[in-house]
């Protein structure tokens, strides 16, 4: 969803007035700071496109204090971090591309594992399972699935790998006159094929909104399939069979169930 940030658009962001006090006469002293000047606090270009958040933003614990290398350039930061996992800046990098790639996988799998379910109940397709999916029979035997399974998925990822090495070099975005192109961040492509709204355009405000929307998407999505799997393994039945049961029994449809003899 990264995209171009034009000189003008960062140049007619609004300025804002910070009271100051001269340390000679006592009297209130005023200065124009540019919301601008708060992307220099991404040590190292975590994005070239994001405006960070400011110092008092919301933390994952009231009143406590970030890490230094949190400094709310990531989106979804809320200065969590008690291991010092994310102390190493390039292993910082490597870490949101990682939560990054697996919450969009997770919001797939659970719309995937959702969708189906509610279109079996609608009698629109029968037989359905996600959960052993992978013991059906398909169109080939598993093992053609697996070998073409690696060689795509290889070559995507070997592409990813490849632009986190050197940002913008695996570049598919078609190039037309007097268009200027994404600016290259990793981890969203944008342009024509990945942001065909142009929802990611225009000041970086509202790029770091809806890229934390979508990180909080899929940290919910990832909480949610371990979810699926618990209930799947322990009831045999979809996410949405549970949640009936549930609505229809709370008292003794719920995970405390899980604990007790049946």
């Amino acid at each position: 969803m990264a995209l171009a940030i034009s000189s003008t658009a960062l140049l007619s962001l609004p300025t804002r007035e910070i009271p100051r006090k001269s340390g000679n006469t006592g009297k209130s002293v005023r200065c124009l700071i540019r919301k601008t000047s708060r992307r220099n606090a991404t040590k190292g270009g975590v994005s070239s496109v994001c405006e960070p958040l400011p110092p008092d933003r919301p933390l994952w614990f009231p009143g406590s204090t970030p890490p230094e290398w949190l400094d709310g350039s990531l989106p979804g930061d809320f200065g969590f971090d008690p291991l010092g996992l994310g102390s190493d800046p390039e292993l910082l990098k490597w870490f949101a591309q990682a939560e990054l790639m697996h919450a969009r996988w997770a919001m797939l799998a659970v719309a995937g594992i959702l969708i189906p379910e509610w279109l079996e109940s609608l009698g629109i397709i029968e037989d359905f399972s996600w959960y052993d999916a992978g013991s059906r029979e398909y169109f080939t035997d598993p093992l053609t699935l697996f070998v073409a399974q690696m060689i795509l998925m290889g070559w995507v990822e070997g592409r990813r790998w490849a632009d986190m090495l050197k940002p913008g070099c695996v570049d598919i975005e078609p190039t037309f006159p007097n268009k200027k192109k994404p600016t290259p961040d990793v981890g969203y492509p944008g342009g024509l094929w990945f942001d065909p709204l142009m929802w990611g355009r225009g000041s970086p405000e509202p790029v770091m909104v809806l890229r934390t929307k979508e990180i909080k998407n899929g940290r919910l999505a990832m909480l949610a399939f371990v979810g699926f799997c618990f209930q799947a393994v322990y009831t045999g039945q979809g996410p949405l069979e549970n949640l009936m049961a549930h609505i229809a029994d709370p008292g003794h449809c719920n995970i405390f169930s899980a604990f007790t003899s049946q």
